[in-house]
C-alpha cells in the first residue's frame, strides 16, 4: 500500500475562464455560466484554434509589477493565484514567514509563449537573432521564481513538470516537504498559459475533448487549516488498458478515510472516463459528480489543482464532510486527493 499524504489547507485561490475569486467563479459554475471560446491563430499556419483564455481584468493590476511586466502570461495567473490563496488565508507574508515558507509550482507546458517566440527567433536569423530578453520566460522555474520574489521569499523553490496529475503530485510533495523541513507552510501554484503551437499539439495528438484553457489554481499547505488534505502519492501506468486497475487502487487507498459525498472529475478523454466511472462506482457509490473540465477546459498544469480547490468548495457549500478527487493523466500517471473539513 502506498502512503497517503497528509496535510491543511490554510487558504486557496484560483484565475480561471470564468474569472476570478473562489465564490464568484464557484457561482458562475453551479448557475450553468460557461466561458467562450476564443480563436487563436499564427501567422502562416494552415489552421486557428480555439481556447478558453483566461480573462485580462483578472491578472491586469499586476502589470504595475516591474519585474512582471515583461513576464509571460503563465506567470501572471501564478501569482495572482498564490497571492489569492494568501489572501483567503488571511495571512500577509512578513519576513519572518517569509523564512518558513516554501514554493512548489507545478506545470505542464511551461512558459509555451516566448519559449515559441524565442526558437522562431532562431530558426528564421539564426542563433544571433534570438533575443536575451525572451529567454528568461523559456526555462519552466520562471514562474515560481516570479512568485517567490513577488512575496519575498528566498527559501525552497521547486518546479515539477508532468501532465494533468502534476498538481496532485506537487500537493504531495509539498506534504513532504512540511515534515521534513523546518518551514510552517507550503505554496503549491499550478499554472498553464495559451498558444497557437501547444492548441495544435493537443489537437494533433488529441490529448483532450475539451478545448484547452488558460488558468492556475493555488493551495497554501500548512499544519492546521479549515481542511484536512489526504494525497496519494500516484500509481504510473504504461497502457491505456492499466489505468482502470491503477485507479481503482489510488481510490482503493483513499476510501480507507470514509465515504465521499462528492467526487471532482479529471477525465478528458474517454478511456479516462471509463476508468474514473468504474473506480468511483466501487469506491464512492453514493458520491455526486463534478466535471470541471467540462466547464473551466483542460489546463493540464493547473487542472488537478482546479479540482482540489473545487472538492474543498464543494464540502464547504454543499453539506457534506468529504470529496475525493480522482486524476488520471496522459502521459501514465493515476493519483488522486481528499478533502474534508477539519
Amino acid at each position: 500500500m502506498n502512503a497517503l499524504g497528509h496535510s491543511h489547507i490554510a487558504g486557496m485561490g484560483w484565475v480561471t475562464p470564468l474569472g476570478a475569486g473562489l465564490e464568484p467563479v464557484w457561482e458562475r459554475w453551479m448557475r450553468g455560466d460557461r466561458p467562450e471560446p476564443k480563436p487563436v491563430t499564427l501567422p502562416g499556419a494552415a489552421r486557428s484554434h480555439a481556447f478558453l483564455p483566461v480573462p485580462a481584468q483578472c491578472v491586469d493590476f499586476l502589470g504595475r509589477t516591474p519585474r512582471l511586466r515583461r513576464s509571460s502570461a503563465i506567470s501572471y495567473y501564478a501569482v495572482a493565484a498564490g497571492l489569492a490563496a494568501l489572501e483567503n488565508a488571511g495571512l500577509t507574508i512578513t519576513p519572518e514567514m517569509a523564512a518558513r515558507t516554501a514554493v512548489v509550482f507545478a506545470t505542464s507546458d511551461g512558459g509555451v509563449q516566448y519559449t515559441r517566440r524565442f526558437y522562431d527567433q532562431i530558426a528564421r536569423q539564426g542563433a544571433n537573432g534570438a533575443s536575451p530578453l525572451l529567454f528568461p520566460e523559456t526555462v519552466y522555474n520562471a514562474p515560481a521564481s516570479h512568485l517567490a520574489s513577488q512575496l519575498g521569499l528566498d527559501g525552497a523553490s521547486y518546479t515539477l513538470v508532468g501532465d494533468g496529475s502534476v498538481g496532485v503530485a506537487a500537493l504531495h510533495f509539498a506534504g513532504q516537504l512540511l515534515d521534513t523541513l523546518d518551514i510552517d507552510h507550503c505554496l503549491v501554484v499550478g499554472a498553464e498559459e495559451s498558444d497557437w503551437i501547444i492548441c495544435e499539439a493537443y489537437q494533433d495528438w488529441r490529448l483532450a475533448r475539451t478545448p484547452f484553457a488558460e488558468g492556475a489554481a493555488a493551495v497554501l499547505l500548512g499544519r492546521s487549516g479549515p481542511w484536512r488534505l489526504s494525497t496519494h502519492p500516484g500509481i504510473p501506468f504504461f497502457r491505456r488498458r492499466e489505468v482502470p486497475a491503477a485507479l481503482e487502487r489510488v481510490c482503493a487507498e483513499l476510501a480507507t478515510g470514509g465515504p465521499a459525498q462528492w467526487a471532482v472529475c479529471s477525465a478528458s478523454q474517454p478511456f479516462m472516463e471509463t476508468a474514473e466511472r468504474a473506480a468511483l462506482r466501487r469506491y464512492y457509490p453514493e458520491a455526486a459528480e463534478l466535471h470541471p473540465k467540462r466547464v473551466l477546459g483542460e489546463a493540464p498544469g493547473a487542472s488537478a489543482l482546479i479540482q482540489v480547490v473545487a472538492a474543498a468548495l464543494a464540502v464547504q457549500k454543499g453539506g457534506a464532510t468529504r470529496a475525493v478527487a480522482p486524476v488520471v493523466g496522459f502521459n501514465q500517471q493515476t493519483g488522486g486527493a481528499v478533502v474534508e473539513l477539519a
